[in-house]
């Protein structure tokens, strides 16, 4: 990787100071591909693209999709997550890691502490993964904490 000069430091830092962190989906995908996935022409997922993204549900580049946070929100699903904080049995680690590499969530995490791993999750969701962190064997213990708005 190549080292970043003085002013691209500058400018790097300027825009995640300046910058707002939000939720997106990314998918790097064709657009050949993907309106093959969806049965329709080329031409008629290029209509579709442009209104999502003249109305600010998306964002496109070359090779990518992004859903924007308004996009998300325009699904129903909201932008503010729930937090899982599990605490493992020391034996069944290397079980419990597997089964939660399965799991549908936004992001998982091992840590050190008090707790083991931490997952983050739509709050939409998080009955159903809690449901089937009751089933993986290892876990002792969960705590959910739902969000409820951003501060920074």
């Amino acid at each position: 990787m190549e080292p970043l000069t003085k002013r691209s430091i500058q400018l790097l830092k300027t825009l995640y100071e300046k910058g707002k962190s939000t939720n997106t989906y990314t998918l790097r995908i064709k657009q050949d591909e993907l309106a093959t996935q969806l049965g329709v022409s080329r031409q008629a997922l290029n209509i579709h693209l442009r209104k999502l993204k003249t109305h600010g549900y998306i964002r496109t580049g070359r090779g990518f999709i992004d859903v924007t946070e308004k996009g998300i929100k325009g699904l129903g699903i909201t932008t503010t997550p729930a937090f899982i904080l599990i605490k493992v049995s020391p034996l069944k680690r290397i079980h419990v890691y597997e089964k939660l590499r399965e799991l549908q969530v936004s992001r998982a995490f091992r840590v050190a502490g008090e707790i083991d791993s931490v997952i983050i999750v739509e709050h939409e969701k998080l009955d159903e993964v809690l449901k089937k962190l009751y089933n993986i064997d290892g876990i002792e213990d969960t705590h959910s904490y739902v969000t409820i708005e951003v501060i920074k």
